[in-house]
């Protein structure tokens, strides 16, 4: 048996790939950024927007501070899942999923720390980081139900149509996550956001999921132009893709 050396310089551990480790990143940071800003409730076109129908009383579309950030973890969630699949995006929800547990913890820990004397904002900053229970279960659920679906719906779709056809699995995966992540989010945080009438129900449920899909229509082009951009930079999705294409001998 060879023993084994210290080697005489420093050797490190190669990345395999450049992009997606920064994919991963933003995605979380989008995720983390979002539990934060949605912990307020927000009323937008009060003033003019008003719509009786039978239980439902809109006064104002219903919703909260990450309206306009949270659509792009799906839309980070469909090329993490469209370039390197199924498996790579349910690591990367995993991660996810951790962060925010954490975060959760840091934001408990610190306050209950002890304030200092010269500190004048303990209230504020309990009541912006204050972990709210039912809030923290409504977040994760609906995080780990709505970004799994979109997930395996749209790697799914694509073992049918290949690369042809994404447009098809951008709409029809974000539709079924964004559907599954609202709806289980909003049946669980809504009391704790106030949210106490059927009618502010319906509006918050619907509002969060009809923009969220108009989002992702709307950035579809830029969705296309990076996915189509990260198969190229890829060596490894184009050494796959040639495998796929070559033919049989």
């Amino acid at each position: 048996m060879t023993a084994s050396r210290t080697p005489d310089r420093a050797v490190f551990a190669r990345l395999s790939s450049p992009y997606f480790p920064a994919l991963v990143a933003l995605f979380i940071g989008v995720m983390l950024i979002s539990n934060i800003t949605g912990t307020k409730g927000v009323v937008l076109f009060d003033s003019w927007l008003h719509l009786d129908v039978g239980p439902i009383h809109m006064n104002g579309l219903v919703t909260d501070g990450a309206f306009y950030l949270f659509p792009l973890a799906y839309v980070l969630g469909d090329v993490i899942s469209e370039v390197y699949g199924f498996k790579a995006m349910r690591r990367t929800i995993l991660a996810g999923f951790a962060v925010l547990l954490l975060a959760s913890l840091c934001f408990w820990a610190t306050i209950h720390l002890p304030a200092a004397d010269f500190y004048d904002g303990q209230e504020a900053f309990t009541r912006v980081a204050g972990v709210v229970p039912q809030f923290l279960l409504a977040g994760l659920a609906g995080y780990l139900a709505g970004e799994f679906l979109n997930s395996f719906v749209l790697v799914k779709m694509k073992q049918r149509a290949g690369e042809k056809r994404l447009w098809a699995r951008l709409l029809g995966s974000t539709v079924v996550g964004e559907l599954a992540d609202t709806v289980v989010f909003c049946s669980i945080a809504a009391s704790a956001l106030g949210i106490s009438t059927w009618g502010d129900f319906v509006n918050y449920t619907a509002v969060g999921f009809i923009w969220k899909t108009l989002v992702e229509i709307l950035v579809m082009p830029i969705t296309y132009a990076v996915v189509a951009w990260l198969k190229r930079a890829e060596p490894s999705y184009q050494q796959a893709l040639a495998e796929v294409n070559a033919p049989d001998v």
